[in-house]
């Protein structure tokens, strides 16, 4: 079940309301995980108990953690936690990577298994993993109901694309949180910018992608496009599902983090992936990279330290070698940056920006292609190799029918809308204004959006063609 899809909106989501608000406070936490198992058996129950088994497994691992603070053994469950939890993971999102290499360098075949990949095991795995390292660096107490912990991993408004919760976050809240009209608002608002930017904008760009890769030639302003919608893509699409999460969260009473600070407005990679992913990168930051030694360490190590996070952030995306690629693509220009590029940059703010804008395009179109003969054929396209043309008549259609959606993801990607209805709300008469026409403008998205789910060759920005 997807957050943008009929039955979760107006079927699963509805019904999950109505029980988490009916019943007592003491049971809010058993109400939602009550709705996050049947949310996460809908598609494939048996994985209920692959979930309930990584739930058992931290609950006691935690547990045993805390007991034997001070000892080696303390150290020695924290890590069995750590293992289990990452065995599962292994082999369900990466076995069949593994088995396909090893016959591809030996030359033995063998079989894949028949498994697919459990929905948010990438996101549950991680929290359990922060969870038992916290409670073994006395960062926070191991939970003892086991109501409120299965609450936390299971969490259904985060477990499809996140952001990544940690424990420390919402304790606090997993005791007691504060519902209130203002605060259910709040979320609802998040919920529907969430999914018209996923479902209005991302999916819209996913047409024209759709288009390039389809297309039986190729060109240059085509394979540039094409770089620049998959870019907005990923982006309106992870950054959508955080937003209807962290408004999903609201509405239930949880305040989690913001996952996404306009990433396109970075002037450096370095500050790109401040802004982007911001859940995963700090997650990678504190349980990685810092255990690693961090950069307080000898140049060396500090290249090792920074090469075997982007390796596992590449490899945490996708069991594929462009993900693989794109992890050390960025582990190299961030290296670059720390050591001879910043001065420079800091000081050209205009190169900085197209800089890191060109940057992270080549990095999605890597990111973009399971074979890398395709990127590779993307990115001479973009070049300009290979004799083809500037631009063709069926290219030039596509483009111009989608110049609105890009025009939009292009402001949108960016605060400037924000700051404008900030600005405009300055005075007391055009603040009424702005709050009486927002119910109206998200009750438009919601439609549209709706529409848009119900018929998927209704595409708002297709009335509106140059």
């Amino acid at each position: 079940m997807l957050f943008s899809g009929i039955t979760f909106l107006y079927y699963f989501l509805p019904a999950a309301v109505l029980l988490y608000f009916a019943v007592p406070a003491g049971m809010k936490n058993a109400a939602i995980l009550l709705s996050s198992l049947v949310f996460y058996a809908w598609g494939e129950p048996a994985y209920v108990l692959l979930m309930a088994g990584s739930i058992l497994s931290g609950y006691v691992f935690g547990l045993l953690t805390e007991r034997f603070h001070g000892r080696p053994l303390s150290k020695i469950f924290m890590i069995a936690s750590v293992t289990v939890s990452l065995s599962f993971l292994l082999f369900f999102k990466y076995c069949n990577f593994f088995i396909e290499n090893f016959s591809a360098v030996t030359g033995i075949s063998l079989p894949l298994l028949k498994i697919t990949l459990p929905v948010g095991i990438s996101f549950y795995t991680f929290q359990i993993i922060s969870y038992t390292a916290d409670v073994y660096m006395k960062k926070t107490k191991a939970n003892r109901n086991i109501i409120n912990f299965a609450a936390y991993v299971s969490l259904f408004p985060q477990l499809v694309a996140g952001p990544i919760v940690r424990y420390t976050e919402i304790e606090g809240q997993l005791r007691e949180r504060r519902h209130s009209i203002d605060k259910a608002a709040e979320g609802i608002k998040l919920l529907v910018t969430g999914l018209s930017k996923k479902v209005l904008i991302a999916d819209s760009l996913g047409e024209l992608c759709s288009a390039y890769t389809e297309s039986s030639e190729s060109s240059v302003l085509f394979s540039w496009i094409y770089a620049i919608s998959f870019s907005m893509q990923v982006y309106f699409d992870f950054s959508g599902y955080s937003d209807m999460a962290t408004g999903l969260g609201k509405i239930f009473g949880f305040d989690i983090g913001r996952n996404f600070n306009y990433p396109f407005i970075s002037g450096s990679i370095t500050e790109f992936w401040r802004r982007w992913h911001i859940s995963l990168g700090s997650w990678f930051r504190d349980y990685v990279y810092i255990p690693l030694g961090g950069n307080r360490t000898t140049r060396l190590k500090y290249f090792r330290n920074i090469f075997v996070v982007w390796l596992l952030t590449g490899l945490w995306h996708g069991a594929s070698w462009n993900f693989v690629l794109w992890g050390l693509y960025f582990a190299v220009f961030l290296t670059a940056e720390k050591f001879l590029l910043m001065n420079f940059i800091k000081k050209h703010g205009i190169f900085a920006h197209v800089y890191t804008l060109l940057i992270v395009a080549v990095s999605f179109v890597i990111f973009s292609f399971s074979e890398l003969s395709d990127a590779g054929r993307c990115l001479m396209g973009m070049a300009g190799f290979g004799g083809i043309p500037w631009v063709t008549e069926e290219h030039g259609y596509y483009i111009r029918s989608f110049l609105p959606v890009l025009a939009m993801a292009a402001i949108g990607s960016t605060p400037l809308l924000s700051l404008a209805v900030r600005r405009i709300k300055q005075t007391e008469m055009c603040r009424k204004a702005v709050n009486t026409a927002e119910p109206i403008v998200l009750v438009l998205l919601l439609f549209l959006s709706t529409a848009y789910l119900v018929d998927g060759s209704f595409n708002p920005f297709m009335y509106f063609r140059f």
